[in-house]
């Protein structure tokens, strides 16, 4: 899989079963309007209703993006990202890349609504995630913010129990990118970790 990128800088794309590479400053790249991030280890049906709920609320097509990198986890060989990339139909258009944080992210997909669940917004807003500064998690918020991002957040398990956005104490400048999914829309408590310990 020699088009899968090898710097932060690149990024890969199967979309309609062909492979591409771009440079983020490539004029000829596609610029996905929506991106559902995720290990989609396994791929499952809460990931399916995020992205067709995220399609009707937006009014726009929802792509997926895999790191190769996280911040949590060990980063990805080849072989195995070829293999949560099959779990997509043809038709899905799937991005790797090597962009473990949101701040990342928003540097290769600017102008883009990231599809996330409300445990995914706690650890964004968790200065933890930035050597334990809150100054620098703020000033990662106003990045995002200059690059036009913005969250599409969905109600998930944080610290045991249901949370929906508003259930949930983030500051003030990351709370204006957010806009909330309610419950009576989504609720699918299944997890990828969930099955993968059910089928272990």
């Amino acid at each position: 899989m020699s088009f899968l990128p090898t710097t932060a800088n690149e990024l890969a794309v199967r979309t309609v079963g062909v492979w591409y590479r771009y440079h983020p400053d490539d004029a000829n790249r596609p610029r996905p309007k929506a991106v559902l991030p995720g290990a989609f280890n396994p791929l499952h049906k809460g990931h399916r209703q995020i992205a067709q709920l995220g399609a009707e609320i937006l009014a726009v097509p929802v792509d997926f993006e895999i790191s190769m990198t996280n911040v949590d986890k060990q980063p990805l060989d080849p072989d195995e990202v070829a293999r949560r990339v099959e779990q997509f139909a043809v038709a899905d258009s799937v991005w790797i890349t090597r962009a473990p944080t949101f701040l990342e992210k928003s540097r290769l997909f600017p102008n883009a609504f990231f599809l996330t669940g409300a445990d995914t917004i706690v650890r964004i807003a968790d200065a933890r995630y930035y050597d334990g500064s809150e100054a620098a998690r703020n000033e990662a918020i106003d990045e995002i913010t200059k690059h036009d991002c913005r969250f599409l957040v969905f109600g998930r398990r944080v610290d045991g129990r249901f949370s929906s956005l508003s259930d949930l104490d983030l500051p003030s400048a990351l709370t204006r990118l957010c806009t909330e999914v309610p419950e009576k829309r989504f609720r699918v408590d299944v997890s990828s970790t969930q099955l993968r310990t059910r089928q272990g």
